[in-house]
């Protein structure tokens, strides 16, 4: 589907989520918690789980994933270790770029957009991920979940890169897959559009609050 976006002529930015939005991440994040899982004697968690916990954050994963396999909470910082050893190591090995990602982040460049990575991954795994995908290329800048004091649905991850673009949020699109990026657009002032392939916490992305949905970012 191709969907109006409300004040399209006043707009000269996207902001673009990468898990579920860009890069279908979910095989890279179901080998890396199996992987640490294993290691540190707990059973497997299952690929639908993985899919509706993700998007949150690395720490609200990692810890969700714990208490679903009746851990101990003080197991948490050992599981962060691993977790960031092991994921370095397949970063991008187990993913994808979803159809259609590529030629929708040109025509918005050819528009004149500025464009801006923002995804409650850490920045750490973001930025080889991108490179990895042949991805970085396209933005001005990257943050990850890191960059600010708080992540998405916080507005706050939203007007700091609006700031750095140099826009306001009301000419600043923001582009995701889920509620985290919908709400935090919303109380940051952005349009926003959702994806309608990503995970969004298993829910049906439908039902949330938002300018419109797309089946593909070339349809934007």
């Amino acid at each position: 589907m191709r969907v109006a976006i409300p004040n399209q002529a006043g707009l000269g930015a996207a902001i673009v989520d990468l898990d579920g939005t860009m890069v279908d991440t979910l095989g890279d994040f179901v080998v890396v918690l199996g992987t640490v899982l294993d290691d540190l004697g707990l059973s497997r968690v299952t690929r639908e789980f993985v899919g509706r916990t993700v998007g949150k954050g690395s720490e609200h994963l990692i810890r969700s994933t714990l208490a679903e396999v009746d851990a101990e909470p003080a197991l948490y910082d050992r599981a962060w270790a691993l977790y960031q050893h092991h994921y370095l190591a397949v970063n991008g090995d187990h993913s994808a770029v979803y159809p259609g990602v590529v030629d929708g982040l040109e025509r918005l460049r050819a528009r004149g957009w500025k464009l801006a990575c923002l995804t409650n991954k850490p920045t750490a795994f973001a930025r080889p991920l991108l490179r990895k995908k042949g991805l970085d290329g396209f933005f001005d800048v990257v943050f990850g979940g890191d960059a600010f004091e708080r992540k998405k649905p916080d507005p706050l991850p939203l007007r700091k890169t609006c700031e750095a673009l140099g826009l306001p949020p009301s000419r600043t699109l923001m582009v995701g897959d889920s509620s985290n990026d919908a709400r935090a657009a919303r109380a940051a002032g952005c349009p926003v559009v959702l994806v309608s392939y990503g995970y969004n916490h298993g829910e049906p992305v439908a039902a949330v609050d938002a300018d419109g949905v797309v089946d593909r970012l070339d349809q934007l």
